[in-house]
């Protein structure tokens, strides 16, 4: 029938108190000073960046705000004094915690957006599944082994392929389903994610691999108010979304088979 990969972060887990919060204490933390207000970007903020499409890799994203808000106050960026290693020793200490190995901090706090019977549902249905996300691979393991109890689930994180919207990692998840599922070269994919940058990386895989049909699915994630829901939800359509919906678990094998008829 088709192939279905998810994105995690907005998709599998709600990340607005985690990652979200984590980009804007950093942000905050970089940009503080005496002689000046403090600038702690809105949820808003962040996703006018992520908007823009190239921003997946949210310690980059934190950087982009920070150099952003000097550039605003009249500096340049080569006067910045801004150490990457710095912000992203920073930016996980709020995120993992002050303990790396059991994980402390704001990823023990994500609810999750998809129950492990859902997944169910697609096996049942001969939908073999993946996922494709631009976390690291520990973090990915909390949430898919930890939080839904998946065993050996198939993943590209962060180590494993370029960010996105580069498709390579959307490939890399593709090999190794098909080692393991009887699926042709031709077999329809569905990637689904929250972002301009997972639309995108639809569209470049369709570009590199122009014989398999390629649908991207968005996801609102659940920091998106009502006054701003129906733009975001263009966004994605722009971004070359064919449906936008306000849970993953809406993409019922019934709608997947309606997204590739015909195909």
């Amino acid at each position: 029938m088709a192939i279905a990969v998810f994105d995690i972060d907005g998709v599998v887990r709600d990340v607005s108190g985690s990652y979200r919060r984590a980009i804007a204490d950093t942000v905050e933390h970089f940009t503080a000073a005496k002689y000046r207000p403090t600038y702690r970007p809105t949820p808003g903020d962040i996703d006018q960046l992520k908007s823009e499409g190239i921003w997946n890799n949210d310690w980059e994203a934190s950087q982009e705000l920070i150099y952003r808000y000097f550039e605003r106050q009249g500096q340049s960026r080569g006067e910045i004094n801004l150490d990457f290693e710095t912000l992203v020793a920073f930016f996980q200490s709020r995120y993992r915690g002050t303990d790396p190995v059991n994980m402390n901090g704001y990823i023990t706090q994500e609810p999750l957006l998809l129950q492990p019977s859902y997944l169910a549902s697609l096996t049942n249905a001969g939908i073999p599944w993946g996922f494709f996300s631009g976390a690291m691979r520990a973090e990915v393991a909390y949430v898919l082994e930890g939080a839904l109890g998946l065993e050996n689930p198939v993943v590209v994180a962060m180590e494993d392929a370029p960010g996105k919207p580069d498709p390579t990692g959307l490939f890399a998840v593709l090999a190794q389903l098909q080692q393991q599922y009887p699926i042709s070269k031709t077999t329809p994919v569905i990637y689904v994610g929250d972002t301009v940058a997972d639309m995108w990386t639809v569209q470049k895989a369709k570009e590199q691999q122009g014989d398999r049909f390629w649908v991207g699915v968005g996801v609102l994630p659940p920091h998106v108010t009502s006054d701003r829901r129906e733009a975001y939800i263009q966004n994605l359509e722009k971004a070359g979304a064919a449906v936008v919906l306000s849970n993953v678990q809406e993409l019922t094998p019934e709608l997947i088979q309606k997204l590739v008829i015909g195909c």
